[in-house]
């Protein structure tokens, strides 16, 4: 796997993958707007984006009549350097019909306690906490 980050201006930065895909970041500069998320929100992203593909994943595999997961990030930092995480809590919201809350509280303790990366990579410096509801749509 490749990354490039390169500067583009002031607090400004554009991250190209190795698959070609583009992203700029940033902070504000002198109280300026934000050009795009932090690299630290994007690790937050990254690590929600991961243990959804695999609930989703996991629950059509199962059969789960899923019509849309997002997952919500809630995090701390600590207050010195350097600034990890050191509390990350996700709430995933599940939607569909007829779906088993089993199923789905099964298929996130599978993401986030054995397949992501990402997730397991954080829990290295923070707690990572998970929660979930279900809503059906039928």
């Amino acid at each position: 796997m490749q990354a490039r980050v390169k500067w583009a201006e002031k607090r400004t930065f554009l991250g190209t993958s190795g698959t070609g895909h583009s992203i700029v970041l940033g902070t504000g500069h002198d109280g300026g707007a934000t050009p795009g998320p932090s690299p630290m929100e994007l690790l937050l992203i990254g690590t929600a984006g991961c243990s959804a593909y695999d609930v989703v994943s996991i629950l059509e595999k199962g059969r789960q009549n899923i019509e849309d997961v997002q997952v919500e990030v809630d995090a701390d930092r600590a207050e010195t350097d350097p600034k990890v995480f050191t509390r990350i809590h996700l709430q995933f919201i599940v939607k569909g019909r007829s779906l088993s809350a089993d199923k789905v509280a099964r298929a996130i303790d599978l993401s986030v306690d054995k397949y992501c990366s990402a997730s397991a990579m954080m829990a290295a410096s923070a707690t990572v906490t998970h929660g979930f509801t279900v809503e059906d749509t039928a």
